[in-house]
């Protein structure tokens, strides 16, 4: 069976990065974002940007929501913490 290849579209700049990130199961729009960033530097400059803010666990439960409500994420209301650092990171 042949291997279905995705479209990411004109907007993304490194397709074969995209491809990985998919393959990986990551969306659609972190897959764009980090292809993106990759090609607008280098891939070991965005793997070191990150990891500023500190890890979500540290964070309280009202800065998660009020971090998920910025990300336009729907249906995080009734999330326990652990749920609301899972949905963040999986977004």
């Amino acid at each position: 069976m042949a291997e279905k290849k995705r479209d990411p579209g004109p907007s993304v700049k490194d397709d074969e990065l995209y491809e990985k990130l998919r393959d990986e199961g990551n969306s659609k729009e972190k897959s764009a974002r980090i292809a993106n960033a990759a090609a607008n530097s280098s891939r070991s400059d965005v793997g070191h940007s990150g990891g500023k803010s500190g890890s979500y666990e540290d964070w309280t439960v009202d800065e998660l929501k009020k971090r998920a409500k910025e990300l336009d994420i729907s249906g995080y209301s009734d999330l326990k913490k652990d749920e609301l650092v899972e949905k963040l990171r999986n977004h």
